[in-house]
């Protein structure tokens, strides 16, 4: 089984499970205690800490492990707007950040504050400007990743943070994909990791406050990581995650340009074995192992599910699934097709054989997809004066799309196809085809069920 999905977890690198077994018999005793058992256990919890620290490019005492990334990110956004009440209840977001700060930020709008989304291009990324012209006197505090989890996009966080800098705002930076591969650059104010994402066991996020920066921990008061992680520390799983954070970054010189050879191989290759597909995400400014691609009148959970039959795990930010009726917030995000979504995301030592064995599959995994979904015939077609209309109401994207598809040669060139559909998917999916296909996307109107949507035939 060829595991392609380490932008979700990464497996656990060799280096974490020598030092969380070493770790085990040294590590269990209270590091609060003076006694010897204490005290061994506080020499590992410190020297992970410093290990971490310097790994991330700040100070020991800047640094505290919590129980995930997303308690890290919930932590680090709770304590710095609490910390700048005074200042105002506005935050600022990108619009493709991880649901950890979003769930946050709707936390935040919930109690009466502001918030303002940074929109992204259709690469994803968000242009350093619109933070710049988000920011106003009540802001008191601004979010970005370092770079996307699902399509693998770097962010400006450099350029955001010194906008951030100058007009006082302090910036917490998600750096759950991108800190195995290096330190964020920038001068950031506050940055959130987890530890499962560069190979480190699960169940520990690190939290970074630096010097200066207002913060007031939220909840209960507790002795444990100076006040603001409360409970006893894992410190075999933190000792672990400290000495695989160190390793991989060792190995990043020598990997990361492999993996992005690697990657750039499926980027180009898929275009021209599959037709009808999109590679969405900044071509240059990525992640070194991640790459997404969505296939046109797919279902995204029936393209995962063959090709986990073929012996690939890979994930989908398709909005084809059963787990949701929406698309993917990413996708939405950036204008581009959520249909037949799949992020390859490779782990550190990914096979060369594999990659290639997968580009052998994924054409005949995407047209037995495509060949089961083409069943459905258009048969709810009708007229309205020049206008052909198709009635895909109660059916899941792809089928509207699909049945689109199948009728725009119908119309003459100029002549209009109005699709009728309750799919949420559709808003994004069929704005996105007709880029795809070269026609012309009019737009929406309400309709008597559903949402009415107009595509004029261009050629």
């Amino acid at each position: 089984m060829a595991y392609f999905d380490a932008a979700s977890a990464a497996p656990l690198h060799p280096v974490a499970r020598q030092a969380l077994l070493a770790s085990l018999d040294e590590g269990w005793a209270d590091p609060a205690r003076l006694y010897r058992e204490g005290r061994r256990a506080r020499v590992l919890l410190d020297a992970a800490r410093e290990a971490a620290a310097e790994a991330v490019g700040c100070r020991p005492d800047e640094l505290i492990f919590t129980s995930s990334g997303t308690r890290a990110v919930h932590t680090g956004i709770a304590g710095a707007l609490a910390g700048r009440r005074r200042v105002g209840r506005h935050l600022i977001v990108s619009a493709v950040e991880h649901s950890s700060v979003l769930h946050s930020a709707e936390l935040l709008e919930a109690a009466g504050g502001t918030v303002t989304q940074a929109p992204v291009d259709r690469s994803g990324r968000v242009e350093p400007s619109a933070y710049g012209d988000a920011l106003r006197a009540d802001t008191a505090l601004a979010c970005l990743q370092s770079a996307n989890h699902e399509v693998g996009t770097e962010q400006p966080v450099a350029e955001v943070a010194e906008a951030c800098r100058a007009a006082g705002v302090p910036l917490l930076v998600d750096a759950a994909q991108s800190l195995g591969w290096g330190p964020v650059e920038g001068d950031w104010s506050l940055l959130a990791a987890s530890a499962h994402k560069w190979g480190g066991p699960s169940g520990v996020g690190l939290l970074v406050v630096r010097k200066g920066v207002r913060f007031a921990p939220q909840g209960p008061v507790d002795e444990r990581e100076s006040g603001r992680a409360p409970g006893f520390e894992n410190i075999p799983a933190i000792v672990a995650a400290a000495a695989s954070l160190r390793a991989v970054r060792a190995e990043a010189a020598e990997e990361a340009p492999r993996l992005r050879e690697l990657t750039e191989r499926i980027r180009v290759q898929v275009p021209r074995m599959v037709p009808d597909v999109e590679v969405v995400g900044d071509p240059v400014r990525r992640l070194p192992g991640v790459v997404t691609f969505s296939c046109l009148y797919v279902d995204g959970e029936a393209l995962l599910h063959e090709l986990d039959r073929e012996g690939f795990s890979v994930s989908s930010g398709s909005s084809c699934t059963s787990s949701t009726l929406t698309p993917s917030h990413v996708l939405r995000a950036m204008g581009v097709l959520s249909e037949g979504n799949v992020r390859v995301s490779l782990p550190a030592g990914a096979a060369e054989e594999d990659v290639e064995r997968f580009l052998t599959v994924l054409p005949g995994a995407v047209a037995a997809v495509r060949d089961k979904l083409g069943a459905p015939v258009a048969t709810d077609v009708a007229r309205e004066e020049d206008v052909l209309v198709v009635d895909s109401l109660g059916k899941r994207c792809p089928i509207p799309v699909i049945e689109l598809a199948k009728v725009i040669g119908d119309v003459p060139v100029g002549g209009l196809v109005r699709v009728l559909a309750d799919d949420e998917a559709a808003r994004l999916d069929i704005p996105a085809w007709c880029e795809m296909r070269n026609q012309e996307y009019v737009g929406e109107e309400p309709a008597d069920k559903g949402t009415a949507y107009l595509v004029r035939r261009v050629s």
